[in-house]
């Protein structure tokens, strides 16, 4: 035991004692904290025209120079800039501006002033810049191996506690700890030494590199929620801003609705009597195939039972006897007329009935071999086809829709009758946007108590399908305040709540709740959460929500 507490004390004391002191040529007084940071250096200025961020590299500044309203790049401007070297043009390359500066070597902070001179006027922009001083790292330090940089501390007590444990043994004359002792100190010094040392490396006097700590200039979250996007970060998602402003809107009602084809330019082809199908000389027109009016699409060929087949035989029979005895009075008649025995009308009066009954005859012929064509009743596009030959068509069954594609409507469902209806619009599942004309609503409801609502596509109608599904907005002749924003400027948070971005910096986005009301199909209302004068982003929210 009292082998062990000596043991223990030695190891302490020579454990302490290199912590104490300071190697030969090191101070280890004060040591520097370390730094880090995650954008370039950088000078920001704005001004009613422009906002302007200057970032610094080795030898040369890059200025991103946007328009301060919608955040657009300015381009084919004049920029020069008053600094420590006085004043220098800068050099357009694409969307940016470059300007030589050598004095980025020197730290310090160095007062900037920018002239902007476009087509639409010229501004001043005065800022600063701040470079921190460079931080040194001696190549020793750098090619140290982890084992050594942060393990140094512990092999030191390691050893030391072995070497006192072998001296405590040594003096008790415990001959085979001391042996076991020395053993485990020999290896421990072989590992390091072969750890630490590197062939063909100069381990001697260290010398000092400069480095910059600011590598990095990436998008990031910020600990408060907001959005660090530099500019590059800004060009590459082509990010977008309005200026807020309060103003009086007429309220808006949005209905669920689909497009339906104009009853005044579409048709339904449907059999008059049940028959088989059978195509027409061209075949069956196919889906999306252009018709005009009065087009054959197909025949109906209608069937005929054995009693009906039965039935028509009889009359066919009755009639050519009749047709026989009716020429054989004809024939008497012509015989007689010559010696006046007959009168002339009666001759006319047997052709004319000769006459009525080959008709009849030859009616009934055509009933057992004339097919009924079916025909387009307008002009437009086959939308719907259920035609097969040989299929029996009932008289209620639809063979062919066809719709004009340039005129459409849509029909919306309302559970509130609809007074001062003055515009509407419509939303398809693609952000598309739709001008409606209001064409008038029902009166009766229907079986989910609710009133059909007619509306006219007045605009571009390329791409739509009877049957798509869209979103309505009708404006009313009620009026609310509140500010219009783009409906891409809206994105959902976490909690589903309506969320947008306020660009409340050059470089920081800022995200709100807000409370908002429908407006139109490409805007919506924000009823609260951001006051007007305000930088919104209007496109490319949706990629500043995924910066991490």
């Amino acid at each position: 035991m009292r082998i062990l507490i000596r043991a223990v004390l030695m190891a302490a004391a020579l454990a302490l004692s290199p912590l104490a002191q300071a190697h030969e040529g090191h101070d280890h007084d004060a040591p520097p904290a370390p730094t880090s940071t995650t954008a370039l250096p950088r000078a920001v200025a704005t001004s009613e025209m422009f906002e302007l961020v200057a970032i610094a590299g080795s030898d040369k500044l890059t200025v991103y120079l946007d328009d301060f309203h919608t955040l657009a790049p300015v381009t084919n401007a004049t920029v020069e800039m008053d600094g420590p070297a006085g004043t220098v043009s800068a050099t357009a390359t694409g969307s940016v501006y470059e300007l030589p500066a050598p004095w980025l070597a020197k730290a310090g902070t160095y007062a900037l002033v920018f002239s902007v001179t476009t087509q639409d006027g010229a501004d001043v922009l005065a800022t600063s810049l701040t470079l921190p001083p460079r931080q040194t790292i001696s190549v020793a330090q750098e090619a140290q191996p982890p084992l050594l940089q942060g393990a140094g501390v512990y092999l030191t007590i390691g050893a030391a506690f072995l070497l006192g444990l072998g001296v405590s043994a040594l003096v008790a004359r415990h001959r085979m700890i001391a042996a076991t002792t020395l053993v485990l100190l020999l290896a421990g010094g072989l590992y390091i030494a072969r750890v630490g040392a590197h062939e063909g490396e100069d381990h001697g006097t260290p010398s000092a590199l400069p480095r910059i700590t600011a590598t990095r200039d990436t998008a990031q979250r910020q600990a408060n929620g907001s959005v660090f996007a530099p500019k590059p970060t800004q060009r590459l998602l082509e990010i977008r801003t309005q200026l807020t402003n309060l103003e009086t809107h007429a309220r808006s009602v949005e209905l669920p609705g689909r497009i339906v084809p104009d009853p005044n330019a579409s048709g339904y082809v449907q059999a008059s009597v049940s028959g088989r199908l059978s195509p027409p000389p061209g075949g069956f027109p196919r889906l999306g195939t252009a018709v005009k009016q009065s087009d054959v699409l197909a025949y109906v060929m209608p069937p005929l039972t054995a009693a009906e087949h039965s039935d028509q035989r009889q009359r066919q029979g009755e009639l050519d006897q009749q047709i026989a005895i009716v020429q054989q009075r004809i024939d008497r008649y012509e015989r007689l007329l010559p010696s006046g025995a007959i009168a002339k009308v009666q001759v006319d009066e047997a052709r004319l009935e000769l006459k009525g009954l080959r008709d009849r005859r030859g009616s009934l012929d055509q009933v057992r071999r004339q097919p009924e064509a079916l025909i387009a009743p307008v002009s437009g596009v086959v939308a719907a086809a259920n035609a097969v030959a040989g299929q029996i068509a009932e008289t209620n069954a639809i063979v062919y829709q066809i719709v004009d594609p340039k005129r459409l409507w849509v029909e919306a469902i309302s559970f509130e009758a609809l007074d001062g209806v003055t515009d509407a619009t419509a939303r398809t599942s693609e952000a598309r946007s739709l001008a409606l004309s209001y064409k008038g609503s029902g009166l009766g409801d229907r079986n989910s108590q609710s009133l059909p609502v007619h509306f006219e596509v007045t605009g571009n109608v390329a791409n739509l399908r009877v049957g798509q599904l869209v979103t309505v907005s009708v404006k009313t002749s009620e009026t609310v305040t509140g500010i219009a924003l783009p409906r891409a400027s809206l994105i959902e948070g976490q909690n589903g709540q309506a969320v947008i971005y306020d660009h409340t910096d050059p470089e920081r986005f800022v995200a709100r709740d807000v409370r908002t009301q429908p407006l139109d199909a490409d805007g919506v209302l924000i009823a609260d959460g951001v006051a007007a004068g305000r930088r919104i982003v209007t496109r490319g929210a949706e990629l500043l929500n995924q910066v991490r």
